[in-house]
């Protein structure tokens, strides 16, 4: 129901939502723990849509009431009732540079601890929602990294399914630290799968070189590699671009973009996307 406060971060109400299951999709040999969580809220007034965010309010510390984080909706049934909606938590860790302590992420942890049943307390939605285009013979480019994939899955659902299949070409380009993070797309969970035999959808993964050594996942050169299929969609009618992930995403997908069409032709289209609303970005 409608609570009358604010969350303390913004101008938004908080709203209770209950969690009905809680799924690790990452296998049980993968350092990263990553849980597919899906709630209900009975509030008819929180709008649930793909690529939107929540801010879930925490338990705080040191005196604050909450510690907030955003999460974004990887998938979502609303009605007139409510919302049924699915984010995706990875078990995060922190090192404190001054004790050399490694301490486990406030939000993230009291997240996958949560058991069936458990109420949570959230706000939002925050951010733009990604919107899927009236033309079915639009182009579609996706780039995650990490959880940023989990709206993604529930788009190209909605693209499929929902729509009754797809014209234009979908592609998905997904990065990941290792093979068994590949989320959607490994051996506990490849829902992904799924969508293989569909024509027009394919997915291109990319891993770190050396994950041992935290070298960065070669996003950008997946991109490279498909340069000419990628240079094609973003310049077709009607196309859109989703990106979803962490913040640093951005810079690799400009420097793979501006080693194929250089940095003035590549800053122009990702304007001309950006001023047209068929950019839509979710970033962390």
């Amino acid at each position: 129901m409608l609570n009358p406060v604010t969350d303390g971060a913004g101008d938004s109400m908080i709203y209770t939502a209950r969690l009905l299951s809680s799924k690790r999709i990452t296998p049980d040999t993968s350092r990263e723990e990553v849980r597919q969580m899906v709630f209900r809220t009975d509030d008819p007034y929180f709008d649930s849509k793909v690529g939107s965010c929540i801010r879930v309010l925490a338990p705080g510390q040191y005196g604050n009431p909450y510690h907030a984080r955003l999460y974004s909706i990887a998938d979502t049934d609303q009605s007139d009732t409510g919302a049924q909606f699915e984010i995706c938590v990875r078990r995060c860790y922190y090192l404190d540079e001054a004790s050399g302590e490694e301490y486990g992420g406030v939000a993230s942890h009291y997240l996958c601890d949560l058991q069936p049943g458990s109420v949570i307390k959230f706000s939002g939605p925050v951010g733009y929602p990604f919107d899927v285009p009236n033309n079915p013979e639009a182009n579609l480019l996706m780039i995650g990294m990490g959880t940023g994939i989990a709206p993604f899955r529930g788009l190209i659902r909605m693209i499929y399914e929902r729509h009754g299949g797809w014209k234009g070409k979908v592609r998905l380009f997904h990065g990941a630290r290792t093979g068994l993070e590949m989320l959607y797309l490994n051996d506990a969970n490849s829902d992904l799968g799924l969508y293989f035999d569909q024509p027009t959808f394919k997915a291109f993964q990319a891993v770190s070189p050396r994950p041992a050594f935290n070298a960065p996942i070669a996003l950008n050169q997946a991109i490279e590699q498909n340069a000419a299929e990628v240079w094609e969609i973003v310049n077709s009618p009607d196309s859109r671009v989703y990106i979803a992930g962490m913040t640093q995403m951005l810079g690799m997908i400009d420097n793979a973009m501006a080693s194929i069409v250089g940095s003035s032709a590549w800053q122009a289209k990702r304007n001309e996307l950006a001023s047209q609303g068929r950019w839509l970005e979710v970033l962390y």
